[in-house]
């Protein structure tokens, strides 16, 4: 799909990957909408794109509300016309050890993550399936392609983006609507700024063999992803060799990260897991 002269929604577009994908959009000619949770921030984001005056318009929502969420896009899409591409990058991060967490934790997690992916997709396909046109990329994360230490609340919620847009995949396709799914590593964002804050030492040594990649990175592979109407969208090759190798090499995996922890850990249990 060209991205010229379509409208392009974007939630969590106030900052990080949504807020770069918007300006790679922008520049690519598409009409551009963002949605976030905070008003103040959202304000901010569309005058740095220029303002409505530039194609750029804000509507404030919380994803995990469905209905103020669904009252979002009608304002956005009856003021410049209906959704050509959705990219779904609203998201939290909450690291800790699995019995630190409590349940509300997990709740959260999922009500933003897959929910709010989940009602914005909803909000946005019988537009596209009626149009016979259309593009979905929902933001996953490497943690959608395997389960990582310290992200209990937090892995669950990305395996289940991937596997909703797996199955929308196929759904989708003979009604013109391509549907994508991105797996960012670790992002140079304010969200990985807060993680560190909560992250316990094995998942601090196994993040430390991981280079943060730029918002921008994402965002240029998401914009190639739905230029060549791609499922799997990577922007870097370690995590590309991740979803190939993972599934077929399971347990090697798991050895590799399992030795990292146990070397972090700061208890009398450290040791070789073997």
């Amino acid at each position: 799909m060209k991205l010229g002269e379509t409208h392009a929604i974007i939630t969590g577009g106030s900052r990080g990957i949504g807020l770069a994908t918007a300006r790679a959009f922008q520049e690519r000619g598409a009409r551009v909408s963002l949605v976030a949770r905070d008003a103040a921030v959202l304000g901010e984001a569309v005058s740095e794109l220029g303002g409505e005056p530039g194609g750029v318009r804000g509507a404030a929502a919380d994803v995990a509300d469905r209905e103020g969420l669904d009252a979002a896009f009608a304002t956005l899409t009856a003021a410049a016309g209906p959704c050509d591409v959705l990219v779904t990058s609203a998201g939290l991060s909450r690291p800790g050890h699995f019995q630190e967490l409590d349940a509300s934790t997990f709740r959260d997690l999922m009500e933003v993550n897959y929910f709010g992916t989940l009602y914005a997709i909803q909000a946005v396909v019988p537009g596209m399936v009626e149009r016979r046109r259309g593009s979905i990329v929902g933001v996953s994360s490497a943690a959608g392609l395997l389960g990582v230490f310290g992200f209990t609340a937090y892995t669950p919620t990305k395996f289940a983006v991937r596997g909703l847009l797996e199955s929308l995949r196929g759904e989708l396709a003979p009604h013109g609507v391509h549907v994508g799914c991105c797996y960012p590593p670790d992002v140079d964002t304010e969200m990985l700024e807060r993680e560190a804050q909560y992250k316990p030492a094995e998942t601090e040594a196994i993040s430390g063999t991981i280079q943060p990649l730029s918002p921008e990175q994402i965002a240029g592979a998401i914009v190639r992803g739905i230029e060549r109407e791609r499922f799997t969208i990577t922007a870097d090759l370690q995590t590309a060799l991740l979803g190939r190798l993972a599934p077929l090499g399971e347990g090697i995996v798991h050895r590799v990260l399992d030795r990292i922890a146990a070397r972090a850990r700061p208890d009398s249990s450290k040791g070789d897991p073997g």
